[in-house]
């Protein structure tokens, strides 16, 4: 890419993290001293809809919208969300998804059916797949809710930045009251990687 502009886009259901987990990841970017843009789309988010989040960063980035099949890491945080945006993601590119169905509407009413082993999908069509059981992990933090922690935790393996600026970044967007909680998330999802 020109300018070596990175992305990685972020896609899950409304109220799985999905948003905060891109700000702790947009800051630790700044934090490694990265020009960072980022882009969210809420959707329905609040009913349970699709929400996607573009980040970008390099040593300088002028848009923050992720190009078609131009992604570095598809970051799923909900297995048909992140085969649904497949396309997004460049060739030789990564997938950090967790193991997690929620069944949209359609498939909550019965007109249609959930796809079987999107996670067998991927891996048939990306040689990069990593399969994070998040919802697991969060329990064994202590928190159900520390699950896109986990996440940040398996994509930090990913990436190519010290581990100590992803526990500045979660101190900069976790409130205090949560932080050790999401800490020890985030040091579960690195073991899972």
């Amino acid at each position: 890419m020109a300018n070596n502009v990175k992305g990685i886009l972020l896609t899950g259901v409304g109220g799985q993290g999905t948003l905060l987990a891109s700000e702790v990841l947009s800051e630790v970017l700044m934090l490694a001293g990265f020009d960072v843009k980022k882009s969210e789309i809420h959707g329905m988010s609040q009913r349970g809809g699709s929400v996607t989040s573009h980040v970008r960063w390099g040593e300088k980035v002028f848009s923050p919208l992720i190009p078609e099949g131009t992604a570095d890491i598809l970051f799923g945080f909900e297995l048909l969300e992140t085969y649904r945006s497949l396309s997004m993601l460049r060739k030789g590119g990564a997938v950090v998804v967790n193991d997690l169905k929620i069944a949209p509407g359609p498939v909550a009413t019965g007109t249609e059916t959930y796809p079987e082993d999107i996670p067998g999908k991927l891996k048939a069509q990306v040689d990069d797949v990593l399969l994070v059981d998040g919802m697991e992990k969060a329990h064994q933090a202590g928190n159900y809710r520390t699950v896109n922690t986990v996440l940040l935790g398996a994509l930090s393996n990913r990436m190519e930045i010290a581990e100590e600026l992803w526990h500045k970044a979660l101190e900069a967007q976790v409130p205090e009251k949560f932080l050790q909680e999401n800490l020890k998330a985030f040091a579960l999802g690195r073991k899972a990687a």
